[in-house]
Formats: C-alpha cells, structure tokens, sequence
C-alpha cells in the first residue's frame, strides 16, 4: 500500500484522485509509525522549500523518510516533493534537503545567455525526453507533461536523470536512483503520459521493485 506523507503542503486531493482511478490501494497520514509500515511512500508537494524542510524537521517526518528511503522499498516525491528529494535549495536562502539524490535546487535566471527576457515560473505544457532508461517510463512516450514550478535541479550525478525537459535551461523532469524516484511535473494533470508514468510507480510499489 502507498503511504501518502500529509506533512501540511500536498496537494493531496488531486494525487489521491490520481490513485484511485488507477485502482492503487493508498492511505494518507502525518503519522510516522503509520508511514513506515507502508510498502512505499509518497512525498506531494505544493510552494516553499524552506517552509517545507520546516514543516517535516519539526514533525520529525524528516528523518522518518530517509530512514524509509534506506530499507530499499520505492519513495516517489512529486514536484515540490521532487525538490525536496535533493541536498539543499537556494529558494529564500540555502535550505538542506532530504539529502537522498545529488543536487541543488535553483530559480530559473528568467533570461538568455543573450540576455532576452523569459516567463518564470515555468508554466504550461512542455515535452520529455529520455536521457536514462528506467521501469518508471515503460510505456511512456516522449509526450507532453504539465508544469507550474519557478525553481529546478542542478546535479552533476547525470545517473539521476531519467528525463528532461527543456526551458532555456535543462529541466530534470523525471529523476531516479535506486529506489528513490521523482517527477517536477504533476503527472496527476498530465493526461496519458503522466498517468502512465505514475501507474508505473504503483506496479514498483506493489512489488516493492527498485528502479
């Protein structure tokens, strides 16, 4: 069964929804015994990194995650859950991280090298491309996925990314190392790719495969 972690900023309706059309037995709880009892952990995620990391230290959700992460069985972070994944963000000064992928969190500079001005946040449609295989996109096409996010990953770990996307910089869309796995996309939103994408995550946590 897939613990949803509810730690006071996912969007837990739309993920839950997700689920259950997918038929994917889930339940969702702040408890921490409850959660490590789950045969995988999902981390949503909606706004500010720092007041994120503040919210799980102080519940001690934090540690319960990395300790969960350490058994092998699969934990999936969704967009702010994705950053979350990572060992710090620059988002209203340095923030540390869950620490269990490669990376830094960083806002999008909102213009070129040439100095032409672009949107942030990056909102809207955008297409995926493959860079790693993984069990997480069998069946996927290099379709389209939704965004809304203002900040990305940078990791020099080229291993960690199973798909990117493209906003003047490169976006690590897909992400995934062992066991630990993340999409900065709402798949929930992204029609026939992402919900592929996310039924490929429930066929992993119901065998407690690695990818």
């Amino acid at each position: 069964m897939i613990g949803i972690v509810d730690y006071g900023m996912g969007n837990l309706f739309s993920v839950s929804k997700a689920l259950e059309r997918l038929e994917a037995p889930y339940f969702i709880s702040e408890n921490k015994e409850e959660l490590r009892n789950a045969d995988s952990l999902l981390v949503p995620g909606v706004g500010s990194f720092r007041d994120a990391m503040g919210l799980l230290n102080s519940s001690g959700l934090t540690e319960m995650i990395r300790e969960f992460a350490q058994t092998g069985k699969p934990v999936l972070g969704i967009c702010l859950g994705m950053q979350l994944l990572f060992e710090e963000s620059m988002e209203n000064g340095v923030t540390k991280g869950l620490g269990l992928l490669a990376g830094r969190v960083e806002r999008f500079p909102g213009f070129t090298e040439s100095g032409e001005s672009y949107k942030v946040p990056h909102m809207g449609w955008n297409k995926l491309r493959f860079i790693n295989p993984s069990p997480l996109t069998e069946d996927v096409d290099e379709g389209h996925v939704y965004f809304v996010h203002s900040y990305y990953v940078k990791s020099n770990d080229r291993d960690v990314l199973i798909a990117v996307s493209e906003y003047d910089v490169e976006v690590p869309a897909v992400v995934g190392k062992g066991n630990v796995l993340g999409m900065q996309f709402h798949p929930e939103k992204s029609s026939t790719p992402g919900i592929q994408l996310l039924s490929n995550f429930t066929k992993l946590a119901g065998a407690g495969r690695s990818v």
